[in-house]
């Protein structure tokens, strides 16, 4: 099957991006990756491959290996163009996230949002994973004016995260953490017709999921949607996503 991946030209998430790939590639499924313009080759944030302070809170080895096998595919090489989007040429989509400056490209294209809304009313798997939820959020249904994600339930970045890494990198790296002045949760929050749709996920720290364990790992399923809060969710996510995929 083919699944769709629109990313920003820099600053995505490495583990978001890299890990469904890998798993996906490694089920026999096709990534196709797009950009705002053909044949640009995005580039994650190099901060997340270095470290962002000291380096601490960065990816951790093994995504950062598969992103190293990403980068020389020739699905990375080769992206679409957002604009070129087809929608029924592809059986799934995945949103991945990312937090630094040049997210907001990819996370506030109406160009985009157009095409992802198209998709949506498919009813094909969409995954979206941490900041990736905002795209959703912030389409809108061309017949009721209202989010994608009004009648369902999902998760996202919760504040809490966003919060904490902000106040622990602020003095070195200013509003690195803080993509824009409204917290993701809140935003996602106000999209949706009710506050229990909102799944927070339990309490945590820096502990991820893995390969081989999915203890610290959190996702919400509702129908054909799938979500994760952050990079520590993205095996699980990837997982669930792949099932969603034989499934349909």
């Amino acid at each position: 099957m083919r699944v769709l991946m629109p990313l920003p030209d820099r600053d995505f998430d490495v583990t978001e991006v890299a890990v469904p790939w890998r798993v996906l590639t490694d089920a026999g499924h096709q990534v196709v990756f797009a950009t705002e313009r053909a044949g640009t080759q995005p580039a994650a944030d190099p901060r997340l491959l270095s470290g962002v302070v000291f380096g601490k809170l960065g990816a951790e080895d093994e995504p950062k290996e598969f992103y190293r096998q990403l980068t020389g595919s020739s699905e990375y090489r080769d992206t679409i163009a957002w604009d070129a989007i087809e929608p029924t040429a592809f059986d799934g989509l995945i949103l991945p996230g990312g937090h630094a400056p040049g997210m907001r490209q990819y996370l506030g294209s109406a160009t985009l949002r157009d095409k992802v809304a198209e998709f949506w009313k498919l009813g094909r798997p969409v995954g979206a994973i941490c900041h990736g939820v905002l795209v959703l959020a912030r389409t809108r249904d061309p017949e009721t004016g209202r989010s994608l994600l009004w009648d369902r339930t999902t998760t996202c970045l919760p504040k809490y995260m966003e919060r904490s890494a902000y106040l622990l990198t602020a003095w070195k790296l200013g509003r690195y953490y803080r993509t824009y002045p409204a917290y993701v949760e809140d935003e996602v929050r106000a999209a949706l017709a009710a506050p229990e749709r909102f799944e927070r996920g339990p309490w945590g720290g820096t502990k991820r999921g893995s390969a081989e364990d999915d203890t610290h790992a959190f996702v919400v399923e509702d129908r054909n949607y799938v979500s994760a809060r952050w990079p520590g969710d993205a095996y699980l996510f990837a997982r669930r996503f792949l099932a969603g995929l034989g499934a349909s």
